[in-house]
């Protein structure tokens, strides 16, 4: 049974930081991509950053300059640092992983969220 458990969300000024952390738990053989989403409410899911196995990125527009995603293999974790966070980004945060349970099975997991409140 393969489990994502994100934590580090709160409540923050504008302008603040956090940092939101995600691991990976369970019986698989590897991780290919790790990533973290988030949704707003009324509003879809989007993705916020994207990390390969390598150590390439991807960020959305909005999160470019002051998101920063971190990964460690070894003990399958996925970091994201926010910094100058402003109001528009308040919303449930998600951990998304591509993990391979054998070599030719793999699935898409997600964790239960974490909710990022930036307001004054």
């Amino acid at each position: 049974q393969v489990q994502l458990v994100e934590s580090g969300g709160g409540l923050v000024q504008p302008g603040g930081s956090l940092r939101l952390s995600c691991a990976a738990s369970g019986t698989f053989l590897s991780i290919n991509t790790m990533a973290w989403y988030r949704q707003a409410p009324g509003k879809q899911r989007e993705l916020v950053a994207l990390i390969t196995s390598g150590g390439s990125t991807n960020y959305a527009d909005s999160a470019k300059g002051r998101f920063t995603i971190l990964r460690d293999n070894a003990k399958n974790t996925v970091d994201l640092q926010m910094n100058s966070l402003k109001p528009e980004d308040t919303a449930v945060y998600y951990c998304n992983a591509h993990i391979y349970i054998t070599q030719i099975s793999s699935m898409f997991y997600w964790g239960k969220g974490t909710l990022v409140t930036v307001s004054s």
